[in-house]
C-alpha cells in the first residue's frame, strides 16, 4: 500500500508518527474499499531537541511535492545529532553579553570587534570561570542560544531539479542540510567544530563545504552518510 508513495517497507507506527494519510472510499454494488488519497508530514515533530521534521523539509516552492521516505527521515535524525552537538559546542564556546546601551555577540551575528562598537565577542577561553562580565563593558551574561538555521534540507528529485541542485546530491536522501552563516567567520568556526567533533568521536562526515554563489552569499554545506563517507572539505565557488 505504502510503496507507490516511496516509503518502502515499514510499519504503522512509523506512519502515524511522522505522516499523516487521508483515505477515500470507493463503492461498487457490494464492495467498499479505501485507498491512499493524500500523505502530508507531521512538521512540528522534533527529529531531535530542537530542530523539527518542518525545518528539514521547508521549500520556498510549496507547489513541489517534497515528502521524504522513512529511510530518509532517519537519514535526518543521523544529520540533526551533529547539528544539535555544533549548536552546543558553538554556544559553549562563545558568550554572550548585552548591557542596557548595546547587545554584545559574536561579529558574525552583526557585530565589530573593539571599542564601544555595538557587538562584539568574547572566547570562553578569555574568561577562566565562564561567569561574570567582560572587562570594560559593563554587561551581564545572556543565556540565550543561538540556534542552527537550516535553509534546505531534504530535496524530493523534483524539488532538487527545480533549485538546480546535483543528480547525486545528498539532499536528495536526507543526508544533507545547508546551514545559514552570517558572514565567511561563522562558517568557519562552524566547519571547525564538526571536524573536531568527528576526530574526538571517530566518526566521519560526508561533506563539509562552505559555499559561496555568484551574487556573494555564503552557506555551509553538511552532509553525514549512513555510511562511505568522504570526509570531503572545501570551499565551493558556484
Amino acid at each position: 500500500m505504502t510503496a507507490g508513495w516511496g516509503f518502502g517497507p515499514t510499519n504503522a507506527v512509523t506512519l502515524l508518527r511522522y505522516y499523516t494519510i487521508t483515505f477515500v472510499k470507493l463503492k461498487s454494488e457490494n464492495l467498499t474499499i479505501e485507498i491512499m488519497n493524500e500523505v502530508s508530514i507531521n512538521k512540528s515533530i522534533n527529529l531531535s531537541e530542537h530542530i523539527t521534521l518542518g525545518e528539514v523539509t521547508k521549500s520556498r516552492h510549496a507547489e513541489v511535492y517534497n515528502i521524504p521516505s522513512h529511510v530518509a527521515i532517519e537519514n535526518l535524525k543521523r544529520v540533526c545529532e551533529w547539528l544539535e552537538e555544533l549548536r552546543r559546542r558553538y554556544n559553549e564556546r562563545y558568550v554572550f553579553y548585552r548591557n542596557e546601551e548595546r547587545s554584545v555577540s559574536p561579529p558574525e551575528l552583526g557585530g565589530v570587534r573593539g571599542g564601544l562598537k555595538k557587538c562584539q565577542t568574547f572566547p570562553r577561553s578569555d574568561h577562566p570561570t565562564h561567569t561574570g562580565t567582560p572587562p570594560n563593558l559593563g554587561g551581564e551574561k545572556d543565556t540565550s542560544e543561538a540556534p542552527i538555521i537550516i535553509t534546505s534540507g531534504y530535496r524530493s528529485p523534483e524539488l532538487n531539479k527545480k533549485v538546480g541542485g546535483s543528480p547525486t546530491s545528498n539532499h536528495l536522501t536526507g543526508c544533507a542540510v545547508d546551514i545559514r552563516v552570517a558572514g565567511i567567520e561563522q562558517a568557519l568556526r562552524y566547519a571547525v567544530i564538526l571536524m573536531d567533533y568527528a576526530d574526538e568521536t571517530k566518526q566521519d562526515y560526508d561533506e563539509i563545504l562552505i559555499e559561496r554563489n555568484r551574487y556573494g552569499a555564503i552557506w555551509l554545506h553538511f552532509a553525514v552518510r549512513p555510511k562511505d563517507n568522504r570526509r570531503k572539505t572545501m570551499f565551493l565557488q558556484k
